[in-house]
């Protein structure tokens, strides 16, 4: 896997990352990990934006199907992923790196609100920015999220980390021949639905020609190997 020069990135995490082997909640050893991962990014003399989902603690669409009004739910999943922002806060200050994060939801006791210009200043003097709450409003997804902040912050790639090692036909968990590939168009991927990210995410990185790179997230050192080009992962752009 090839990638472009890259300065600056954005890094989208699930919610379900920060629960390592739980079934709730924030485990604190997980976030220290994908700390260290973080930590040896910015290292390189990378520039590093995060986006964390909040479905480990409530998400928004399961709370609409159990008869909560879908706004209401979203704005729920909203604040799980400020508890997230802060616990990835927490575990990335405790290794030395200064981390800002970023509501699109105002909460001045807690965090800085976003602002875009802001962001882009905290991240040219080397600090990880988090964004959190989505953004702000019901109705769109944090893939939507990572996409619309990567093309405001400027971002050279989007990096998706998942529980596995790239974009696959079908579920490789289920699918034991399931085959990986390489390399995808944006195209590709929302005319087969692949679930690369939501299809509007997809189509937000394709107008603004953001590669989407999806690896694992969950096995030690994987974020630097891809970003050497060495590790298993799947670059999604508009060229083959």
């Amino acid at each position: 896997m090839t990638l472009p020069k890259i300065n600056r990135i954005l890094l989208k995490l699930s919610g379900e990352v920060l629960m390592g082997q739980g079934q709730f909640g924030i485990d604190p050893d997980t976030c220290d990990r994908v700390a260290r991962e973080v930590k040896a990014a910015t290292e390189t003399g990378l520039q590093v934006c995060m986006v964390v989902g909040g479905g480990n603690i409530f998400r928004g669409l399961a709370g609409a199907a159990k008869g909560f009004d879908r706004a209401s739910a979203d704005y729920m999943g909203m604040l799980a992923t400020v508890m997230n922002a802060l616990a990835m806060q927490n575990a990335l200050e405790k290794l030395g790196i200064d981390t800002r994060v970023q509501s699109a939801i105002p909460m001045a006791s807690v965090c800085e609100p976003y602002i875009r210009r802001k962001a882009e200043r905290h991240m040219e003097k080397g600090r990880v920015v988090i964004f959190a709450a989505g953004t702000g409003l019901p109705f769109f997804t944090t893939d939507t999220t990572a996409a619309l902040r990567a093309a405001e912050m400027k971002c050279d790639a989007l990096f998706k980390g998942t529980s596995v090692d790239g974009v696959y036909d079908a579920d490789p968990k289920k699918v034991p021949t399931a085959k990986r590939y390489d390399s995808l168009t944006f195209s590709r991927v929302l005319a087969d639905d692949l679930k690369v990210m939501d299809a509007s995410a997809v189509a937000l990185c394709r107008d603004n020609d953001i590669p989407i790179v999806v690896f694992n997230i969950r096995d030690d050192g994987n974020l630097a190997a891809v970003l050497r080009g060495e590790g298993t992962a799947t670059i999604v752009r508009n060229q083959p």
